[in-house]
């Protein structure tokens, strides 16, 4: 029952949806806000993680000789998905990679270059990210971007007929993922505290360097596509923004999570609109 006099912030939360999102996408988030975990220990979790993350991102910088591992990396975020990340954020982060792929790909199909490399980043369960999708989900980013070149050849805004909805895809997952194990209890924002560190001591001072400022590409992505479907309110849904500014590993944590929700935000809106051209496709 919703109380008028000390209004949850929750309950508002479930209900507003001026930012389109999908209600299985929202549900998930606000269960993992209401998490404990995420109330209590993540916040010793995270001045602990960013004390370790802070060193080892110098001192990487200061040896000479550079290692990584991946596989290593991959394989230990996966078994601590299926054992001890709740099934909504398991749910989340697989997600991640069909909400960003579709994306990319829809900004591909309709640009000049149709030619530039599509992501094929969709994961159904936990074990198919063990092949580098981590380290992928940076490096098709980057190769997408550099593929389509300049905006000044494009010729946007499109006709609102002739937008390619193709790449926007219904995510499909197994069933294992939602399976729930007694064991699992940590939140999203948890078990990223609890990895951020080993990601940046796993993988290259380069590597790592480019995987956080990836996410300042959210701002390119946007406006790529507000651009084609001419609708430049979808800038307003940017919290990294100006690549050319390079960032450390401090707000990481922030920004890490702004990024899960603007590609939500996003594709979520794409959806709407290729249901609305298809009705539209119908109706005439």
């Amino acid at each position: 029952m919703y109380n008028r006099e000390n209004p949850s912030l929750f309950d508002v939360l479930e209900m507003d949806d001026t930012l389109p999102i999908e209600d299985s996408v929202r549900k998930a988030w606000v269960i993992q806000l209401k998490h404990p975990f995420r109330m209590t220990i993540m916040h010793v979790c995270r001045l602990i993680a960013t004390t370790t993350l802070c060193t080892t991102y110098f001192v990487k910088r200061l040896i000479p000789i550079q290692f990584c591992a991946h596989r290593t990396l991959q394989g230990m975020i996966c078994w601590f998905m299926k054992w001890f990340v709740l099934p909504e954020a398991n749910y989340l982060i697989l997600r991640h990679y069909w909400t960003e792929s579709d994306i990319i790909n829809f900004v591909i199909d309709n640009s000049e270059n149709k030619n530039a490399e599509k992501s094929d980043l969709y994961p159904k369960k936990i074990d198919d990210l063990k092949d580098m999708s981590f380290i992928k989900h940076d490096v098709v980013l980057f190769n997408a971007i550099y593929d389509l070149g300049s905006t000044r050849k494009e010729n946007w805004p499109l006709d609102p007929n002739s937008i390619d909805y193709s790449s926007i895809r219904k995510v499909e997952m197994d069933a294992s993922v939602t399976e729930r194990r007694w064991t699992q209890c940590v939140d999203f924002e948890t078990a990223h505290e609890l990895f951020k560190t080993s990601f940046c001591l796993m993988l290259k001072a380069d590597e790592y360097e480019r995987s956080i400022n990836s996410l300042q590409y959210d701002q390119t992505l946007a406006i790529r596509v507000a651009r084609i479907v001419n609708d430049p309110e979808l800038n307003s849904l940017v919290y990294n923004n100006f690549p050319l500014f390079l960032v450390g590993p401090l707000r990481l944590s922030q920004r890490f999570v702004m990024h899960g929700l603007f590609t939500e935000h996003l594709y979520a809106y794409l959806v709407q609109h290729k249901e609305k051209a298809l009705l539209s496709g119908a109706s005439a």
